[in-house]
C-alpha cells in the first residue's frame, strides 16, 4: 500500500511537472527535483494531449463559424504557441542561430543566450510555421476531423519528442536552465516504451475512425516525427557538446512540423 501511495503521489508530481515547465496552465510546481524531472518528462505526451486538443478546438470553432480552413489552420497552429509562451518558437530560433554561426559550442552557447533573434533564427520560425499552417490547412480542407487529428498528433509527437531527448546519455550543455533539469533523467527503456505506447494509441484511436490506411499513416507520422527529432538532437549534443532548454524547444517542434508534413503525404 505504500509503495502505491508513493507511486500515485510521484505521478501526480510528474503531471504537474509536464504541465508546470512545458503549458502556461495553472498548475503549480510541487517539486523540482530529479525524480519529479524524471516522472514529469514521462508525462509531457499527457500535456501534449491538452495542448494538441486546444488547437484542435480553436480550428473547430473557427470552422464552426464559417471561418475557412486558412484561417483554422492559422488558430491551431497559434494555439500551441500561446499555450507554451512561445518557449519552443524562441527556443528553435536560438538552436537555429546557435547552430548557423558556426562558432565552437562555448560561443555558439553565448550566441543562443542572447535576446535578439539572428537571420537563422528568423528563416526557420518564418519556414516552420508556414510548413505548419500549409499542413494544417490541407488537413482541415479535408475536413474538421482531419485537421483536428493532425492539431493533437503533432502536439502529441512534439512532447513525446521531448520524452526520448530526457533519456539517459544525453548530457546538459549547461549546467543550469530546464535542459540541465531534466536531461538524462528518463531511463532508454522507459523513454521507448512510452514511444511505442503513444505511437500504438495514435495508431489505434486513427484507424478505429478511419480505416488500417489511416492507423499506418499516424503511426508513420509519430515515427517519423520523433526519427527527425533524433536527428536534430543528436546534432545539437556534436556541436553544443549536450542539450540547453532552446534545443528541447526546437526538438518539439522539429517533431510537430514533421508530424503534420507526414500526415498530407498522400
Amino acid at each position: 500500500m505504500t509503495s502505491l501511495l508513493a507511486a500515485a503521489s510521484l505521478l501526480r508530481d510528474g503531471i504537474r511537472f509536464a504541465f508546470g515547465t512545458l503549458t502556461v496552465f495553472p498548475v503549480r510546481l510541487t517539486r523540482w527535483d530529479r525524480e519529479a524531472a524524471r516522472a514529469g518528462m514521462l508525462c509531457a505526451p499527457l500535456a501534449g494531449i491538452a495542448v494538441g486538443l486546444c488547437a484542435a478546438g480553436a480550428g473547430g470553432v473557427l470552422l464552426g463559424l464559417g471561418a475557412g480552413p486558412l484561417l483554422a489552420a492559422v488558430a491551431s497552429a497559434a494555439v500551441p504557441a500561446v499555450l507554451t509562451r512561445g518557449l519552443h518558437l524562441d527556443g528553435l530560433a536560438d538552436t537555429a542561430d546557435g547552430l548557423g554561426s558556426g562558432k565552437p559550442a562555448e560561443e555558439a552557447l553565448r550566441v543562443m543566450k542572447q535576446s535578439d533573434i539572428g537571420p537563422f533564427g528568423v528563416i526557420t520560425l518564418l519556414f516552420t510555421l508556414l510548413a505548419q499552417v500549409a499542413a494544417l490547412y490541407e488537413l482541415y480542407a479535408a475536413g474538421w476531423a482531419h485537421g483536428a487529428a493532425g492539431a493533437a498528433v503533432s502536439a502529441v509527437a512534439a512532447r513525446l519528442a521531448l520524452t526520448l531527448a530526457s533519456r539517459t546519455g544525453v548530457p546538459p550543455a549547461r549546467p543550469e536552465g530546464l535542459g540541465a533539469a531534466v536531461a538524462g533523467t528518463v531511463p532508454t527503456g522507459a523513454a521507448i516504451a512510452v514511444a511505442a505506447l503513444v505511437a500504438a494509441v495514435c495508431a489505434s484511436g486513427a484507424g478505429a475512425w478511419s480505416g488500417p490506411y489511416a492507423a499506418l499513416r499516424y503511426a508513420a507520422a509519430v515515427l517519423a516525427a520523433l526519427g527527425a527529432a533524433h536527428l536534430l538532437l543528436r546534432h545539437c549534443v556534436r556541436r553544443f557538446e549536450g542539450v540547453t532548454g532552446d534545443v528541447f524547444g526546437g526538438v518539439a517542434e522539429t517533431a510537430a512540423t514533421t508530424a503534420l508534413v507526414v500526415l498530407v503525404l498522400k
